[in-house]
């Protein structure tokens, strides 16, 4: 049976974070001649209360056809947005509509917020102790709020393995695109973002967007540097090398990199290196020491290290993972 996801719609909800689950959920279907064409998930809507109409922050309302004992039966609880959220943002605490309305999710159920739904995740108690994020604008006020969460208003997205959440409004693309890599694998994740016309996956974080959304136009960028890094992975690469790219000083280019991409350039590279890593990992028979040598890691020894770092797994176990039947 397909991975059912309930989407949890509140009054005063953004009709284009409501609309992100079901464009990426809903178009996620199978790749491999086994279950090619079979959709992976079935995405259903529902509400705090029956089923009716649900007003957004547009001039228009939507309805909603279920109620709130749809999320017994989730999988996987997706909350959008919502401007409307009364004493949740103001005080931290569940209306009594939300607090019946999580009584019927399940224990184990994976639960996800994009953007500010992280406040009604983080009133319901299932923040307490662990790392998120929220939209960077509200990121102060959500830490004074929830004092007890670790808020980290810099990433594009937070995976604590049964709960995520996102950064603002297209992060939340980020992160759906995310879980089904983490579900299924890189080909049924760039799949759906080809079909979606979204990178499957973006640099650097929400950095990026609160300094500075468009380089000036009248400084050089680094992606002639970016682009020549990729071409090489599996070798060496100095940070000094990269900056010739762009004929710049080292500090100068340390600096306009940072700034355009929303983290260093060795954190960058690393995270190129882990993604080739995971590619060659899924869709080769290649030993883990020699993707370990074409990902640019040098040894399996490093490889596993900054992938256990990354994913929280081994290239063994993420290779098992993601490709049923190998060892």
């Amino acid at each position: 049976m397909p991975h059912r996801i309930a989407v949890l719609a509140l009054d005063g909800l953004l009709p284009f974070e409501l609309g992100i689950p079901q464009r990426i959920f809903g178009r996620s279907f199978g790749t491999e001649a086994h279950d090619r064409g079979r959709r992976l998930y079935e995405v259903v809507t529902c509400s705090v209360r029956a089923p009716g109409p649900i007003r957004t922050d547009a001039d228009f309302t939507i309805t909603v056809e279920h109620g709130p004992e749809v999320l017994a039966t989730a999988d996987t609880v997706v909350i959008p947005a919502s401007y409307e959220l009364g004493p949740v943002h103001t005080e931290g605490r569940l209306t009594d509509e939300l607090a019946a309305a999580f009584a019927h999710v399940r224990p184990g159920t994976r639960m996800v917020s994009i953007c500010t739904g992280s406040y009604v995740l983080a009133a319901a108690g299932y923040l307490d102790g662990r790392p998120a994020t929220t939209h960077w604008w509200h990121a102060d006020h959500f830490q004074r709020l929830f004092p007890k969460v670790r808020v980290d208003p810099d990433v594009l997205f937070i995976d604590d393995g049964d709960v995520l959440t996102s950064a603002g409004v297209a992060a939340g693309i980020d992160l759906c695109l995310h879980i089904v890599r983490r579900d299924h694998g890189a080909a049924v994740a760039n799949d759906v973002a080809r079909r979606t016309v979204v990178p499957p996956h973006r640099d650097g974080g929400q950095a990026q967007y609160i300094q500075r959304p468009v380089p000036d136009p009248q400084f050089s960028t680094t992606i002639t540097a970016r682009t020549w890094a990729l071409g090489r992975l599996e070798r060496p690469i100095m940070l000094r090398d990269m900056a010739r790219q762009e004929s710049m000083s080292v500090r100068t280019f340390t600096r306009r990199f940072r700034e355009e991409v929303g983290v260093s350039p060795v954190q960058w590279l690393t995270r190129q290196r882990v993604e080739r890593a995971r590619q060659l990992l899924e869709s080769t028979d290649l030993s883990i020491d020699q993707v370990a040598r074409d990902a640019g890691f040098g040894t399996s020894t490093s490889l596993r290290q900054h992938l256990q770092a990354a994913l929280g797994v081994s290239p063994t176990v993420y290779r098992r993972t993601f490709r049923a039947g190998q060892a």
